[in-house]
């Protein structure tokens, strides 16, 4: 049944994925319901609602991601990672992209240190810490960071600027465009400059995504 919806979604959004990420998918939900049980890592428990919410949710971003970087080999900070959703997405789907998840709760950061064991991803970690304590100078920062319902545009920016490679970008994932969040961060954040708001269509979900992808503003 989840296979199945996955399946279809993947067809839905275009995304050819061989037969062995598609069972990591399916592996890492496995896993992560397992956990969820004794670390409520995620308000969504139903395994069908996982697939859309969760991996359909976070799969829909693939595209307009690779887009975006050209495909090219990079470092991505996941902010705020909790379960791994979408980093944990994104290590299986791009092998060619580092991924760190940062959480500030320990024993989040713990199950993505777990997933990246289990699953067998070499290029997964979990890093338990405030992202605003990261610094671009350790290990040479991030080409994108990014966040899934995270906090505030102005939030999210001002306390990952730190990590950020110069030249990087920002990839929020929101719900409906977030009109509010984007005057707000005018006034929070002037440095920080909007290039492009994407809408996604989420196989299965009756409801509004975007990506609005941020870069610090040229002088």
């Amino acid at each position: 049944m989840s296979r199945d919806v996955l399946l279809k979604g993947l067809q839905d959004l275009g995304l050819p994925l061989g037969e062995a990420q598609v069972t990591l998918l399916l592996d890492y939900l496995a896993l992560l319901q397992k956990w969820n049980k004794v670390y409520n890592l995620t308000a969504v428990r139903d395994p069908a609602e996982m697939v859309t919410h969760h991996l359909l949710d976070s799969l829909s971003a693939i595209r307009p991601l690779l887009r975006q970087t050209d495909g090219a080999p990079l470092r991505l900070l996941d902010v705020g990672s909790g379960g791994g959703l979408p980093g944990v997405v994104i290590a299986i789907t791009c092998l060619q992209i580092d991924v760190s998840c940062v959480d500030t709760v320990g024993k989040k950061a713990a199950f993505i240190q777990q997933a990246a064991a289990t699953l067998k991803l070499p290029n997964l970690r979990g890093v338990h810490a405030r992202v605003e304590s990261l610094k671009a100078e350790e290990g040479g920062g991030f080409d994108v960071v990014c966040s899934r319902a995270f906090a505030s545009l102005a939030d999210f920016v001002t306390w990952s600027r730190p990590a950020l490679k110069p030249g990087a970008v920002w990839m929020a994932m929101k719900g409906k465009h977030p009109e509010d969040e984007l005057l707000a961060l005018q006034n929070a954040a002037p440095w920080a400059e909007v290039f492009h708001v994407e809408p996604l269509q989420v196989p299965g979900l009756d409801a509004e995504r975007c990506i609005v992808w941020l870069r610090e503003r040229r002088t």
